[in-house]
């Protein structure tokens, strides 16, 4: 029984795949919080090509 414990403390292939997964975690957020602070500036840009589009269509001045 002790040699079962101290072969699974001794065992580093989850450590590996739990950084793995942490830095995962990490870039997630990081795009999450990217997409968050940039989503009104985009929002604006997609509002004015389609004030530009229907301006256009309709013969208007945007």
């Amino acid at each position: 029984m002790t040699h079962l414990i101290r072969r699974l403390l001794q065992d580093q292939r989850g450590a590996t795949a739990i950084e793995y997964g942490l830095i995962g975690a990490l870039i997630a957020v990081a795009i999450i919080g990217g997409l968050q602070a940039f989503a009104s500036e985009g929002t604006g840009v997609f509002n004015r090509a389609m004030d530009i589009i229907s301006a256009a269509l309709t013969g208007g001045d945007s």
